[in-house]
């Protein structure tokens, strides 16, 4: 055994507290190097008479290494452990001091998980994991009140620019809940609402305030009102990272300079606040000159934008945020927003924008979830790129699964594009049999899933700001066989908790195969979604235990011969499986 491969830590996503009952513990090996792991327990101050083992399972794995997990059940909450790796006849021991050939006399140098403190846990709105999002973005969804509408509103359905208006609205996205709830999604996500001089409302003047040209305050209370009667939840953007150069704070240090009342608002570097050879000479959003970044470190700033956030959760009762450029705000500001907004709503629902690797920001106490793009690339890659095989596809997956506790990936706010990425079918290169095996792996994956509005309809659009374009109302034009598809692929999730909640795991993912099956499974159901990502005609084949599989779109029998499943799959084709565990 490559014993420099094995790692563990007693923290994090590698041991945590599931429940308050269960702990979750990972070790790493090389892959295909270790046949077996087992974990050896006990209570430090009782190990003889609390002593157990526990198998551990081949979780995941990606190019370099094999996952393994447990879930323990201490008496007493509290955990010294140690692990025993085999392979062929040959064992090691790891603890916490180090790797032997045999083991370490118990618990002195193990690894130690102290107590299991509820508080401590990292939990997710339960909502959250049975939610399916609809993104949108309400100046281009719908114009629902033409006397709104700011001066040289250009005709719906135009070309976007980064500074035209179309004059979609709150009534808008009210006028069309029906729409949504046809569709079947039970959660919204409204980009910025709150005044702004842009089209996209990231540049906040006044934080308490819809801009007048999407409505006003009374109207997002009564739309999200609606929503709540037609369960769905609503979560709206927020951007605490920086502001408009029009806010009134900023607008004060650009008057009084160092002597504003503001002036430790902001991030200043130096007097007067200009903007030299495309540098502002002050702390902004990227280089843009028109977004002053927050000093949040500031105890006037932190109060007044904490007052913001729970305003919006008591005041017009709204589910969730979604967070702006979120990694590149101070920690100690998010713990303190944590708790500020889960006080006015224990099940409000925290998103972060970052696009890496999050884990320090979802360990509890700061966000619930993040967007998932790395996710998102990953999916697109495979149904795009003919050189990343199953093999490839799989260990990708396997590596963003073990990035964080499982809590956490139940609720990961997984997407295929957004208003900042280029649209799923334009990715596909306007093949819509390719964007479908996407929206499949989307819609039977875990995690709480998001999709951009349009997409349904067969939206396209490039990098912003063609990827913003408006929602397309006439049914003559829209794709209606592939807003069916979604529709029916929303009910499956929604009808069968194993896609929601079930353990997920490939069962063929081959090196230069681009044909790919894996399963969902829970103690009712049993789900297999069998792809065939290539532009050829195939039958896949996989061993199956019993006979009682049936379609799930035409719901009739699928034996297979001999124990063996045959699938026959169209060029860019796929199939859903599922059978009854408990009947």
């Amino acid at each position: 055994m490559l014993r420099e491969c094995f790692y563990h830590t007693s923290v994090s996503n590698w041991a945590y507290a599931y429940d308050k009952d269960t702990i979750h513990l990972r070790i790493r090996t090389k892959r295909d190097d270790v046949e077996e792991v087992f974990v050896v327990t006990g209570d430090k101050y009782d190990w003889e008479r609390t002593k157990a083992d526990y198998e551990m399972f081949n979780i995941s794995s990606d190019s370099l290494f094999d996952y393994w997990e447990a879930h323990v059940k201490p008496r007493y909450k509290r955990l010294s452990y140690g692990f025993r790796l085999r392979s062929g006849d040959e064992y090691a021991w790891m603890v916490e001091l180090g790797i032997y050939d045999e083991q370490p006399y118990p618990p002195s140098g193990y690894y130690d998980f102290p107590y299991i403190h509820e508080n401590d846990m990292h939990s997710a709105p339960e909502w959250a994991k049975e939610a399916i999002f609809y993104q949108i973005v309400p100046e281009r969804f719908a114009n629902g009140d033409t006397s709104n509408d700011p001066d040289h509103t250009e005709p719906w359905g135009g070309q976007p620019t980064n500074d035209n208006f179309f004059g979609g609205d709150l009534q808008g996205i009210m006028d069309h809940l029906d729409y949504l709830g046809d569709l079947g999604i039970n959660a919204i996500y409204l980009t910025p609402v709150f005044e702004a001089p842009s089209n996209h409302k990231y540049d906040t003047v006044d934080y308490r305030k819809v801009d007048p040209h999407f409505g006003d305050n009374a109207l997002l209370k009564k739309l999200v009102g609606k929503c709540h009667d037609l369960g769905i939840r609503v979560m709206l953007d927020a951007v605490f990272n920086h502001c408009s150069d029009q806010f009134t704070p900023f607008q004060d240090v650009l008057t009084h300079g160092k002597y504003s009342i503001y002036a430790d608002w902001f991030i200043i570097r130096e007097y007067p606040l200009e903007v030299k050879d495309g540098v502002p000479t002050y702390g902004t959003f990227g280089f843009y000159g028109n977004m002053p970044k927050f000093n949040t470190s500031n105890p006037d700033v932190k109060k007044y934008l904490l007052s913001v956030a729970e305003y919006w959760i008591k005041e017009i009762k709204i589910d969730g945020w979604r967070l702006d450029v979120a990694n590149e705000v101070d920690h100690e500001f998010w713990r303190d927003f944590r708790k500020i907004v889960k006080a006015a709503n224990p099940e409000a629902y925290i998103v972060g924008e970052v696009w890496n690797d999050s884990l320090k920001w979802l360990l509890g106490d700061q966000f619930d979830s993040v967007m998932n793009y790395p996710f998102s690339e990953k999916v697109l890659q495979f149904f795009d790129d003919p050189n990343m095989d199953g093999s490839n596809f799989a260990d990708s997956i396997g590596f963003l699964q073990m990035r964080y506790p499982q809590q956490t990936n139940e609720v990961i706010f997984n997407l295929l594009n957004s208003h900042d990425t280029p649209r799923v079918l334009t990715r596909m290169n306007g093949d819509k049999r390719k964007q479908k095996l996407c929206v499949v792996f989307l819609l039977t994956y875990i995690g709480t899933p998001c999709i951009y509005y349009g997409d349904e309809v067969g939206l396209t659009g490039g990098q912003d700001p063609d990827c913003r374009k408006c929602m397309e109302w006439d049914i003559g034009r829209q794709d209606r066989e592939l807003y069916d598809f979604y529709k029916w692929l929303i009910a499956l999730r929604k009808n069968n908790k194993a896609l929601r909640r079930g353990f997920f795991r490939f069962l063929k993912a081959d090196q230069n195969d681009s044909r790919i099956i894996y399963e969902r499974i829970d103690s009712d159901s049993h789900f297999t979604i069998w792809m065939n990502n290539t532009d050829q005609t195939t039958w896949l084949s996989h061993p199956m235990e019993t006979n009682d599989w049936k379609d799930a779109l035409s719901g009739e029998d699928v034996p297979p011969v001999d124990g063996v499943m045959h699938i026959r799959l169209d060029e860019f084709g796929y199939r859903i499986l599922y059978r009854k565990l408990n009947k």
